[in-house]
């Protein structure tokens, strides 16, 4: 899940920036490139500094001419947590399973989690279902749950994620099937945008 988080920090200026007419400018460039990569087992996976709210006045510590501002500022973070659905993008087929982008990190789907089917995989890298001959491809977009998260690796964390349950898996694929179990009666029947437009055709004619 996304958060937006309040935190608040001293940002050194360097002093070939003091002419900078736009302090704020300069100090969010500077979070910015601190919270690069930056991943936390508290906080998350940083995304980017959205906002510099307050900046407080400087401070030079001796030695060193750059000056110090305590300065209040929007961190934006992906806190992956168990159970949570995420969209997004198979990136990899491998004969172990699945890499999944979720936008902020990639994650695994292990190959008995891809689908609740038993499932083979083809030359090409595509996972084929033996029963119900569903499909997936390098750049399909999905619906998976996380299960797993592990912060053994702080710098690489694993996300392990499974789309074996109902209404995961393709987007397509879920879409195809909601489609398949409607009743006669809800194909039939049509959206009041629908019945507008075939009004306004009938009154043309």
């Amino acid at each position: 899940m996304y958060y937006e988080l309040e935190l608040e920090s001293h940002v050194r200026v360097p002093p070939k920036d003091f002419n900078e007419a736009d302090l704020k400018k300069i100090i969010l460039k500077g979070l910015n490139e601190r919270f690069e990569n930056f991943i936390s087992k508290d906080l998350g996976i940083a995304i980017a500094v959205s906002e510099v709210k307050d900046v407080g006045e400087g401070t030079i510590i001796p030695g060193d001419g750059a000056s110090y501002y305590r300065t209040k500022f929007t961190l934006l973070v992906f806190r992956p947590e168990i159970h949570e659905l995420a969209l997004g993008e198979i990136t990899e087929i491998t004969d172990f399973g699945v890499f999944f982008n979720m936008g902020a990190i990639d994650g695994m789907i292990h190959l008995s989690q891809t689908m609740d089917d038993f499932v083979t995989t083809s030359k090409a890298g595509v996972l084929t279902g033996k029963e119900t001959k569903k499909m997936l491809r390098s750049g399909d977009r999905c619906r998976a749950r996380i299960i797993a998260i592990s912060y053994k690796e702080i710098n690489n964390p694993k996300i392990g994620l499974t789309m074996r349950q109902p209404g995961l898996g393709s987007l397509m694929a879920v879409k195809e099937e909601k489609e398949k179990s409607k009743s006669p009666d809800e194909k039939k029947s049509k959206s009041p945008d629908e019945k507008k437009s075939k009004s306004r055709d009938e009154k043309k004619k």
